[in-house]
């Protein structure tokens, strides 16, 4: 548990738990430089950059590049498919090269994200039938194009991006459909193939949701590394989405018992995708916002607990004005660390202590 400082904070408002929680410290928690100085590759976000009120927002900016707050930064949508490759065999990575400019302009790494998705895809891809053979080859130059242009720019990659159903089986795609369960090792193995011909370091990931505690599509997350090291194919690590709801995310426990599973494996873990999100509204009550802390306290210590195999921990967006969750899903909301006026919650200074072991008033 972390420490009392944000239940103390039940009984005051909104604004004023902003300002308590803001006073606990004569300095807000610097989280990427905490975690790095406690074994963490980076505490990292992601950012919807560019073609976004994002790219000119200063206020937002002016967070997203401080890189005491943030160590990473993962591209939320550039790297896409569609934007990556609208036509076939035509090329776009000029939204890519802004998103590596502006991180490596300001020290920040870069989780590149993603090469081979079932969402996303362009229309040339999705609007016509193709044969094995004929869909095998376009992800593979999907793959080995963008591998090649952004080379060691990128930490790692997502390779596959959520191939799982719930119940452990490979999900309906149109890879899936069409080359059957072998598209997702060939991703892999073209992946590795691409990284080799650029002759940089760059780690490859699995990506998904709903693998964060012991489960059955944990179970067949870590059957897709095994398989995959017992044909030799390079699997650097596993990315561990965690979108999770308020009140509902998995308990300490349960995230350090997965988070061991892979790591006994011999890959990294990384938790990609972070944020607790309110099914219902009010978004900013006390007792709200405290108990989202706690889940945000549990995700990170999990991380922690187990040691260097879990190397970081990246947030989808940090700002509630820019989250993905109402625009997915309606009506519910608040799940970042700031809120819509770029307030800290709670919740950000509960990571603070979560990397620290300590309370925020000595982070």
């Amino acid at each position: 548990m972390y420490s009392s400082l944000l239940t103390s904070l039940l009984a005051l408002t909104t604004v004023e738990t902003a300002v308590a929680a803001s006073q606990c410290t004569a300095r807000p928690p610097f989280l990427n430089k905490l975690a790095q100085d406690n074994g963490k590759l980076w505490f990292g976000t992601a950012a919807d950059i560019p073609g976004t009120a994002e790219q000119t927002d200063t206020q937002y900016l002016k967070i997203l590049t401080n890189n005491k707050y943030f160590g990473e930064m993962t591209p939320a949508n550039m790297m896409k498919f569609m934007y990556t490759e609208p036509e076939q065999n035509v090329f776009n990575f000029t939204g890519g090269d802004y998103f590596l400019d502006l991180a490596e302009k300001n020290g920040l790494r870069v989780r590149c994200h993603n090469l081979v998705w079932n969402s996303q895809l362009s229309d040339w891809v999705t609007s016509r039938n193709w044969t094995a053979p004929e869909l095998t080859a376009v992800m593979k130059n999907h793959i080995y194009n963008l591998v090649g242009h952004f080379g060691g720019r990128c930490y790692s990659w997502d390779v596959v991006n959520e191939a799982l159903a719930g119940d452990g089986s490979f999900s309906s795609s149109i890879w899936y459909d069409t080359i059957g369960s072998e598209y997702f090792f060939l991703a892999y193995q073209f992946a590795q193939e691409a990284v080799e011909q650029t002759g940089a370091d760059i780690k490859l990931y699995y990506n998904d949701y709903g693998i964060e505690s012991p489960g059955v599509k944990t179970t067949a997350a870590y059957n897709l590394v095994k398989e995959l090291q017992s044909r030799k194919i390079k699997i650097d690590g596993v990315g561990l989405e965690s979108h999770f709801e308020v009140g509902g995310t998995p308990s300490v426990a349960a995230q350090v018992a997965a988070k061991q599973g892979y790591i006994a494996l011999g890959v990294d873990v990384v938790v990609t995708e972070l944020d607790v999100r309110f099914v219902q509204a009010p978004f900013y009550t006390a007792a709200g916002e405290a108990t989202q802390a706690q889940n945000y306290y549990d995700s990170v210590a999990s991380c922690m607990k187990v040691g260097p195999g879990c190397i970081g921990v990246t947030v989808w967006d940090f700002v509630d004005k820019y989250s993905w969750v109402p625009s997915s899903f309606p009506g519910q909301g608040g799940a970042t660390i700031y809120n819509d006026t770029f307030q800290r919650k709670p919740a950000f200074y509960a990571i603070g202590e979560a990397l620290t072991g300590a309370p925020c008033t000595v982070c």
